[in-house]
């Protein structure tokens, strides 16, 4: 199973005992030790730390094509930007497997998708008297000629599938993903309109339903069938 942005494998992101809990900010953001590593991709990308140089880094049997100028640079694809500063704004991917990354320096970096891969984007920021965002979006990446919704942070946008406000939704979020990887489906090829249901059902104040296994294999019997 790929870790998050491809980095090294993470642990579980939902409720209860969880790996990731929100984000503490911290008191004085001005005293912040500003050469600490502010760009991990989460708590859970054990040993990723960025330098100033520009590194190339992935996981899986599969790393991102990150020196790659010929990505970053084709205009069918969607690419991400993630800012990292520890206590004051952290964002991440909950999952996606970038086609392409590049670092830009020690708290920014540029992820690349191609059109139809699905990732989780984690937004958020605080300031001296507590969280004032919490973000999560599923956004699947569009063609050229399709039509897309404007996202901050992604250029040009997506196709939305998923959002939600609010650290206590962003929780719930979470742990729907968790429990779609603990039925060992990964994520990134669980159907689109499951994460349409999860948001749909969250708008209403109903519990949404869970990824079963019978569905996803006929998401995927489903999918053989497009052109």
């Amino acid at each position: 199973m790929f870790g998050l942005s491809g980095t090294a494998p993470f642990g579980l992101s939902g409720t209860g005992s969880s790996d990731y809990r929100e984000p503490k900010s911290c008191a004085r953001p001005q005293n912040c030790w500003a050469c600490a590593p502010l760009n991990y991709p989460n708590k859970e990308s054990y040993g990723f730390l960025l330098t100033a140089r520009g590194l190339c880094t992935g996981g899986g049997s599969a790393p991102p094509a990150a020196c790659g100028g010929a990505h970053r640079d084709d205009p069918q694809l969607t690419h991400v930007t993630l800012v990292w500063r520890e206590g004051i704004r952290e964002e991440w991917l909950r999952f996606g497997k970038p086609v392409a990354e590049r670092i830009v320096d020690r708290r920014t970096r540029i992820e690349s998708y191609a059109p139809g891969q699905i990732f989780a984007l984690v937004r958020w920021a605080a300031n001296d008297y507590g969280t004032v965002r919490s973000t999560l979006d599923i956004v699947r990446a569009v063609g050229r000629n399709e039509a897309y919704t404007t996202v901050p942070q992604i250029d040009p946008g997506g196709e939305l599938l998923l959002s939600v406000r609010g650290w206590t939704r962003v929780r719930r979020v979470l742990a729907l993903i968790d429990a779609v990887e603990a039925a060992a489906t990964d994520p990134c090829e669980a159907a689109p309109d499951y994460w349409r249901h999860v948001h749909n059902r969250l708008a209403a104040g109903l519990p949404p339903r869970g990824y079963a296994p019978a569905r996803h294999r006929v998401w995927l019997r489903r999918r053989k069938l497009w052109p």
